[in-house]
C-alpha cells in the first residue's frame, strides 16, 4: 500500500526512530541533520515540544526476528512483542529480551526495564472451554480466511479446507498459539508466558470479534474479574484470611458458642437476682 520494500523497511524504521528520537531528545537550540536515500533533515528541530515530557514513550514492534529487539536495545525504546500470534511466538518470546539487553549494553546504556516490556495474546474466554470453542464459531474461520487470503501468513495455510467452524475452531485452539477457555486458562496461559520470558510489564490482547458483542464482552469481564486480580495479587489477602477461618473453624465456632451461653447465663443471672431483690 505504501510501496515501501519489505527487504528494506525494517532499514528504513531504523533511520526514521533514530531520527524521531534525535528530535525528542535534542537540547534546547540544538539542530539535527540526517540524510538517507529517502528523506534529508537539515538544521531541522521541533516548533512545539510534546505535552508529555521529555517525549511520548515510543515503543518498537517486534515479531519473530530480532531486528525489534535489536532496536529497543540501541535506541532505549520500550518493547511491544507480538509475536505470539504467529507460529514459532514462544521460541522469538523467549531470546527477544536477551536481545534487548545485549544491544543496550553494546549502545552503552543502562539495563533494560522489563517493565516497559508489552507482550500481546490472543484469547476468548468464557464459563466452560465448551462454551468457548462454541463462542468463536461465530467469528473465528471468517478471521482466519480473511487475513489468511490476503496474505497473512500465519493465516494463510488454515483457510483452505471443508471443515465446520467448530472444527476450526477447535483446531486452531489446539495449536498453542492462543488461549480459547476459561479463566483458569487464561491464568496458566499468562503464567507461561512469564515463565518463558523470565517477565514483562504489560500484558495485551489482541480484540479480534471472533465471538458475538455479547459473548465479547463477557469474556473481557472475566478477565477482569478473575484473571487481574490473580497477577496484581490483590486476592491473596481475602483468601489468606479464609484459609485461615476455615482452619480455625471449631475452634472460632466452640469459643462463640461459649460466648453466646456465658452472655444468656449473664443475662439470666442478672434478671433473676433484681427479681429476688424486689
Amino acid at each position: 500500500m505504501m510501496g515501501i520494500d519489505p527487504v528494506e523497511q525494517r532499514r528504513m524504521m531504523q533511520e526514521s526512530l533514530e531520527a524521531i528520537l534525535a528530535l525528542f531528545r535534542a537540547a534546547p537550540g540544538e539542530r539535527i541533520n540526517r540524510h538517507s536515500d529517502w528523506f534529508t533533515l537539515r538544521d531541522a528541530q521541533l516548533h512545539v515540544r510534546p505535552y508529555t515530557w521529555p517525549y511520548p514513550e515510543i515503543a518498537t514492534a517486534a515479531m519473530i526476528s530480532p531486528s525489534g529487539p535489536r532496536l529497543a536495545g540501541q535506541l532505549g525504546t520500550s518493547l511491544l512483542s507480538l509475536s505470539m500470534s504467529v507460529p514459532g511466538g514462544y521460541a522469538a518470546l523467549e531470546n527477544a529480551w536477551q536481545v534487548v539487553c545485549d544491544q543496550a549494553h553494546k549502545a552503552g546504556r543502562d539495563e533494560p526495564d522489563r517493565a516497559g516490556w508489552r507482550v500481546l495474546g490472543i484469547m476468548h474466554l468464557a464459563d466452560s472451554r465448551d462454551q468457548a470453542i462454541e463462542d468463536c464459531t461465530y467469528g473465528l474461520q471468517d478471521f482466519a480466511k480473511y487475513f489468511g487470503a490476503a496474505g497473512f501468513v500465519p493465516l494463510a495455510n488454515l483457510v483452505e479446507g471443508a471443515q465446520s467452524p467448530r472444527e476450526f475452531v477447535e483446531d486452531y485452539a489446539a495449536k498453542g498459539n492462543c488461549c480459547i477457555g476459561t479463566p483458569d486458562d487464561a491464568i496458566t496461559y499468562i503464567q507461561d508466558l512469564l515463565d518463558r520470558s523470565g517477565g514483562f510489564g504489560t500484558f495485551l490482547m489482541l480484540g479480534h470479534d471472533w465471538a458475538t458483542p455479547q459473548a465479547t464482552y463477557h469474556s473481557y469481564e472475566l478477565f477482569a474479574r478473575k484473571v487481574i486480580p490473580h497477577f496484581k495479587r490483590q486476592l491473596d489477602a481475602p483468601q489468606a484470611s479464609h484459609e485461615w477461618a476455615r482452619g480455625m473453624r471449631d475452634q472460632l465456632l466452640g469459643r462463640a458458642g461459649e460466648a453466646v451461653v456465658k452472655a444468656i447465663s449473664e443475662h439470666t443471672d442478672e434478671i433473676k437476682l433484681e427479681s429476688e431483690q424486689n
